[in-house]
């Protein structure tokens, strides 16, 4: 079936051809401002007050801070996806080697598992307060199904839906921040005490959390990039990914500090109910509904291309096509159902520990990505050659996988968890600085191990690449 005839992605993990090449730069904002417009950001600035002790004015700076931060990492790889034409974690071959890679692939495959879940019963839990006597398990499957259907479609109606709900979200975002400002700012507490006080424990904690929170699209923010003619500036695409996500999170995780300033610590999205009129409620929470719903489509969609990197590593002359990508997020939406139903009644615990632990996994990947295209290749790879072991790119590249585990390693004497304190941690008043830490460490063991090899042995990297120092 072609990619002109219908609306029905064809490509999976294929190099996208330049005569399928479409779309505009500008929409890259429209897409990644959606996406943040979901119950899942409320969430996470809940846990400003909630989990880590802030007051709420500390809270939003927290947010600001760590979405301003965070979202630099995570728009350098969008820029890639218009120059390569291939997912994110196709072009992981390059840096890791074409087996290498597959270890980090399936790492990222169980974050996305993750992440859908907590989604779906956020998702779930939305639509039951607007409609009342929803079973649960009822909303999960609605849920699930839909994410599925647009995830079989695929790429163009992802895009789509996305240009049409910006404005949607736009409006739901504005007046959300209205009734919570105003009901933060007549509460009985201040936004300077509600919720707790400033700590530098608490602050880079939260800082952290949402730094992360942008990290995390890393593994798949050029998927969305990919279909962008070649010719794309590399400035524009990082400029419009990082504005849209940015404001994007900085408004919804500030919705979240809000309701806990004018409802106190058990305040939920819910809520809301109580401080808006109704018919708005009712428009708010679909379009936070909706916008669960999309971001469980791009992680679907983003872990099945990721099950299929991995399959098809091990069978090099297979072309994936759609009924691939089908029937893989069949498998995944029944997984993510089934864990969808047994999620912990301690949601938000489990969720702060879950996404303390994306950073440990996911900043040395990171690094190691951008250093490689960025500093080392400059952007100049061979995207045929992502399929192939006996290219300049290899099976292994040792200094990636080693650069990696020393990288995640280096972090836990940083940690500060719920379920461990590292012992640096603990002689700073559990500050948690793992990330940057590793981001750091990464970075200089990386570049240092591709000196060495370079000095001793036949480089596999091409002859005219230089390693900077």
């Amino acid at each position: 079936m072609s990619q002109h005839s219908s609306l029905v992605e064809d490509l999976t993990i294929q190099p996208v051809p330049e005569s399928q090449r479409t779309g505009q730069v500008r929409h890259l904002f429209s897409f990644w401002f959606t996406v943040q417009i979901i119950p899942l950001a409320v969430v996470t600035g809940f846990l400003g007050p909630t989990i880590f002790g802030l007051d709420v004015k500390s809270t939003v700076l927290a947010i600001v801070i760590g979405s301003v931060v965070g979202a630099v990492f995570m728009a350098l790889h969008s820029a890639q996806g218009s120059k390569l034409g291939v997912p994110q974690m196709i072009q992981a071959r390059a840096q890791f080697g074409m087996y290498g890679s597959v270890p980090v692939t399936v790492i990222v495959v169980l974050i996305y598992v993750g992440w859908i879940v907590s989604l779906m019963v956020l998702a779930q839990q939305t639509l039951g307060a607007v409609i009342s006597g929803l079973d649960n398990t009822a909303g999960l499957l609605l849920s699930t199904a839909l994410t599925l259907t647009a995830v079989v479609v695929g790429y163009q109606l992802i895009l789509r839906f996305n240009r049409v709900m910006v404005w949607l979200s736009g409006l739901a975002l504005v007046l959300t921040l209205v009734y919570t400002g105003l009901e933060a700012g007549s509460g009985g507490t201040s936004l300077g005490s509600a919720g707790g006080s400033f700590t530098w424990a608490g602050f880079l904690g939260m800082a952290s959390v949402v730094g992360v929170w942008q990290l995390s699209y890393a593994p798949y923010v050029s998927d969305y990039s990919r279909y962008l003619p070649s010719r794309t500036p590399t400035r524009a695409a990082f400029w419009y990914t990082y504005a849209g996500t940015v404001l994007g999170v900085i408004g919804s995780m500030t919705v979240g500090a809000f309701l806990v300033a004018g409802l106190g610590d058990n305040g939920v999205l819910a809520d809301l109910d109580n401080i808006m009129p109704r018919p708005v409620f009712v428009f708010v929470m679909l379009v936070f509904f909706l916008g669960a719903i999309d971001a469980g489509v791009i992680n679907m969609y983003g872990s099945s291309l990721c099950v299929l990197t991995c399959l098809q590593t091990f069978r090099l002359t297979w072309a994936p096509r759609a009924s691939a990508r089908h029937l893989t997020a069949v498998a995944l939406a029944i997984a993510v159902f089934v864990a969808s139903t047994t999620v912990s009644d301690d949601f938000m615990a489990d969720y702060t520990n879950f996404i303390l632990v994306l950073a440990y996994l996911l900043v040395p990947w990171s690094i190691i990505n951008l250093v490689d295209y960025y500093l080392v290749h400059k952007g100049n790879y061979d995207p045929e050659s992502f399929s192939d072991p006996t290219s300049g790119y290899g099976a292994f590249n040792v200094p990636a996988l080693v650069s990696y585990v020393l990288g995640c390693l280096v972090q836990i004497p940083f940690m500060s968890t719920t379920l461990y304190v590292g012992v640096v941690a603990e002689q700073t008043g559990s500050v948690d600085t793992s990330w940057i830490v590793g981001s750091v460490a990464t970075a200089f063991i990386y570049l240092g191990l591709l000196r060495a090899r370079r000095r001793t042995s036949t480089p596999v990297l091409p002859l005219e690449t230089e390693i900077p120092a």
